[in-house]
């Protein structure tokens, strides 16, 4: 009678049988990447290490990154002090419930965030990704209003092209028309759109964008519980710059008309407008504020949803429960990658850094403004935008980049970098040149 044999780990027979151009093929055929097509997707590349501001592929090219792996890797790839940070963790301990326990790394994290924060903002809610923090504010706010008596408040105004993830709450206060979740519209709950802030970092304040809001407030303030925007920046829905004094006035409206004002900071957190939080260019406090992304320099995903006594207390004091509880919330290892990044954002110069950055990447992306493919050049603390006339083809434009060493990933009619706060000018000058090549050959 034959032996049965025993059953190989397919994933060791993987590892050791497969080469680079059959991993590609088996990645093809599994795996199904973000806004990817699964029939004709975009090119993926296999990376062999990162370190730095650079990426090296598994074929021995060296890419500089100037997206910060989705405007996370503040401090770059392989950082000696969050690598330690996070051996360290591991060997005590990986994850434990945050239900019933806490943690030295929350416990520490939540400190940091309510120290660098606006002085109102007192508690600290640990959630998963960026778009589920947002998820959580919507909640919260929706919650607190039914605590106060006013079940109705649960509908909330935004501006169009703002972006804030994609999940189902969080989609439902995106952009409805330009952005890219329309094929759901009617699955959302429909909220309130007004205009997005009138561009320009130092342009006057235009009265009639306040004077929409306020015609809106006054017509739905009974059932809206908050007003949500990305401060200063709108980023996924068109990388747009506007007057930071439109908060100071968002802040007064919403009192006058007793709403919530929520900022989504999980973009612009962390210094990448030239201040800790773009919300420091104004001179008010949001009730809740979501962050995320550079949380923990791109390590691991975390967020958090940070909020005011008012708010807290408000849900809680009635013996209310915040109805919301993530499985990996507070995991110890991501608090102690945000603990590190945190530890060395702080040894930064943040204004004259970023101020350094925006002025580097001014003067290399120059050139570009003189394309007839391009419509503006712009750049704001560690975003430098080079706006088309016309949308790229994401599927023909990033091999492009690729070939001349550079990882940029546009979108739309942007081509845009956010690169780590680490680069070098000559590395900021290798991808501006590389952009301007590919713009050149874009049509006009």
């Amino acid at each position: 009678m034959q032996t049965p044999s025993t059953p190989q780990d397919p994933l060791t027979t993987l590892e050791t049988t497969l080469t680079n151009e059959e991993y590609i093929d088996l990645d093809k055929q599994l795996l199904w990447h973000p806004y990817t097509s699964m029939s004709n997707p975009t090119p993926h590349y296999l990376v062999e290490k990162a370190n730095g501001c650079e990426i090296t592929l598994n074929d021995g090219r060296t890419l500089i990154d100037g997206m910060s792996s989705w405007w996370s890797v503040i401090h770059g790839y392989n950082h000696p002090t969050m690598n330690a940070a996070i051996q360290q963790q591991l060997s005590q301990f990986s994850h434990v419930m945050f239900g019933g326990f806490t943690h030295k790394p929350a416990i520490e994290l939540a400190r940091r965030l309510v120290a660098m924060t606006p002085s109102e903002l007192q508690r600290v809610f640990f959630s998963d990704s960026g778009s589920v923090s947002v998820e959580v504010a919507l909640k919260m706010a929706i919650q607190y209003w039914n605590t106060q008596n006013k079940p109705n408040k649960q509908f909330f105004v935004t501006p169009k092209s703002g972006y804030h993830g994609d999940t189902f709450a969080a989609m439902s206060v995106c952009d409805p028309e330009n952005g890219m979740h329309n094929l759901f519209t009617e699955a959302l709950t429909q909220q309130l759109f007004v205009s997005p802030p009138p561009t320009g970092i130092h342009d006057p304040i235009k009265s009639e964008y306040l004077d929409e809001i306020r015609q809106v407030f006054q017509q739905n303030h009974k059932k809206v519980a908050g007003f949500i925007i990305e401060p200063v920046v709108q980023n996924a829905g068109g990388m747009r710059f506007y007057n930071p004094d439109y908060l100071n006035h968002l802040r007064a409206l919403c009192d006058e008309f007793d709403i919530l004002l929520i900022f989504d900071e999980i973009a612009t957190g962390f210094g990448r407008t030239g201040k800790l939080f773009a919300t420091d260019h104004s001179n008010i406090c949001p009730d809740i504020m979501c962050v995320g992304k550079a949380l923990t320099g791109g390590y691991m995903t975390l967020a958090a949803t940070i909020t005011t006594d008012k708010v807290a207390l408000g849900i809680s004091d009635q013996g209310g429960v915040f109805m919301h509880g993530p499985t990996f919330m507070g995991n110890p290892l991501a608090c102690s990658a945000a603990n590190a990044s945190l530890a060395l954002l702080n040894t930064y110069d943040i204004p004259n850094k970023i101020t350094q950055l925006e002025n580097w990447m001014c003067e290399a992306l120059a050139p570009c403004s003189k394309l007839e493919q391009v419509k503006e050049v712009r750049c704001f603390g560690g975003i430098g935008v080079v706006e088309l006339k016309q949308a790229v083809n994401q599927h023909d434009i990033q091999p492009k980049f690729v070939e001349l060493g550079v990882w940029v990933r546009p979108f739309g009619k942007l081509i845009y970098l956010m690169p780590p706060y680490v680069i070098t000018q000559q590395q900021i000058q290798t991808l501006a040149q590389a952009i301007y090549k590919v713009a050149s050959e874009e049509p006009n």
